[in-house]
């Protein structure tokens, strides 16, 4: 599965092929990590596996994962990608198809046709099947609104579960926006519509456009926290800023581990205990936040953008950690900083997936489509300087 390196460098060691190929791949490799310790506190996970997680690793259950609960009959380890790649593959294929920027109608007319009619390997269930049956029901919620309820897609996220599953697979929108958070964040904002609302609608759009952020020349954790900071609304922005703050103060993630949660904490409504959660959990609000993104951004921080290290900490906080990994992963790619090579080669290989092929096709989109938007500008100013405004030159 693994490509030769010509058939995926960019035009310079941070050149958009290299940052996207970092962020789609570090993406699917950070979910790989995550999803077998998801769920756990990092005491748990310590006590599992004899001290922090250090690499890919087995599953929770080890050969009994067929049948244990509660994470039955999925197979979550020794490199299988769960359904946080699962999405961010189709999202990247809807863009493949539109060549241009998305919108909620793209979603209803393109991705929830993929996730239902189209069978694909699913590494966690070891056959090939429907995207549709992997997914989470938050996810699922997509097909039930726009498929069978015709709801209209701007509106259809509104009644869902409040959670991270949107922003999680929303890294493409970023890619194709690179070194254009503002526009990365309205358009996951447009797409994000059609899944989810309120504050889990609004991390896919932060998220969207911190990767892009991350993507620009010259790009620093810091830059991005600032990026994000500059358009994140409510409790998000709020989440963001206290978890980043703290971060800042820690240069390892074994000492962070502790104090991010506990920034986080106020903000995220699903509680202690992740597998139950509280009353009030996963519901509207202008006040909280979901914990992936600000925990992610605060391991970026942490870690100072090295892929390793950002990960490996997403990974050992647990909870929700293979989204918070994936999210990790994508940001420090785009950074310019990959996935190690032999964890994204046993990735690969043990989900059965080029991880490789989704960049290439991204890298192609972002190309074209910002050559449409250099047209439709110029279009734009030659119309508006015939209105009588000023010319761009002035």
């Amino acid at each position: 599965m693994t490509p030769k390196k010509e058939e995926i460098s960019g035009p310079g060691p941070n050149g958009l092929a290299d940052r996207v190929t970092a962020a789609v791949v570090g993406a699917a490799v950070g979910d790989a990590l995550g999803g077998p310790v998801e769920g756990y506190s990092p005491d748990q996970i310590a006590e599992r596996h004899g001290g922090r997680v250090r690499g890919i690793v087995g599953p929770w259950h080890g050969d009994a994962w067929r049948t244990a609960r509660p994470i039955a009959p999925y197979h979550k380890g020794d490199g299988h990608v769960t359904d946080d790649t699962l999405m961010t593959h189709a999202l990247i294929r809807v863009y493949d198809r539109v060549r241009d920027h998305l919108d909620a109608y793209a979603i209803a007319d393109h991705l929830v046709p993929d996730l239902m009619t189209a069978p694909r390997w699913i590494p966690e269930l070891e056959a090939e099947a429907l995207p549709l049956h992997r997914l989470f029901l938050a996810e699922k919620w997509l097909v039930a609104r726009l498929a069978y309820g015709h709801a209209d897609p701007r509106e259809a996220g509104t009644g869902n579960i409040v959670n991270c599953g949107a922003a999680m697979y929303m890294a493409p929108v970023g890619l194709v926006n690179a070194a254009n958070p503002a526009a990365a964040y309205a358009e996951a904002l447009d797409i994000a519509g059609a899944h989810q609302s309120s504050y889990g609608r609004e991390a896919a759009g932060v998220f969207a456009a911190a990767v892009a952020a991350a993507a620009t020349p010259g790009a620093t954790p810091d830059s991005v926290v600032g990026a994000c900071l500059s358009l994140a609304k409510d409790g998000t922005r709020t989440a963001i800023e206290k978890v980043c703050e703290v971060a800042a103060g820690h240069r390892d993630f074994e000492s962070a581990l502790g104090p991010l949660r506990a920034a986080v904490e106020p903000y995220d409504t699903v509680g202690p205990d992740y597998r139950a959660p509280s009353l009030a959990a996963r519901r509207p609000s202008r006040l909280h936040s979901i914990e992936e993104l600000p925990v992610a951004l605060g391991m970026l921080v942490v870690s100072g953008g090295d892929y390793r290290q950002a990960v490996l900490g997403a990974v050992n906080y647990g909870r929700d950690c293979d989204s918070i990994a994936t999210m990790a992963g994508a940001l420090a790619g785009a950074l310019g900083s990959p996935a190690p090579e032999e964890w994204a080669k046993t990735v690969a290989d043990a989900s059965r997936l080029d991880l490789w092929a989704p960049a290439r096709t991204l890298t192609e989109v972002a190309r074209e489509v910002f050559e449409r938007d250099v047209r439709r500008r110029r279009a734009h100013e030659e119309a508006f300087g015939a209105l009588g405004g000023r010319p761009c030159s002035d």
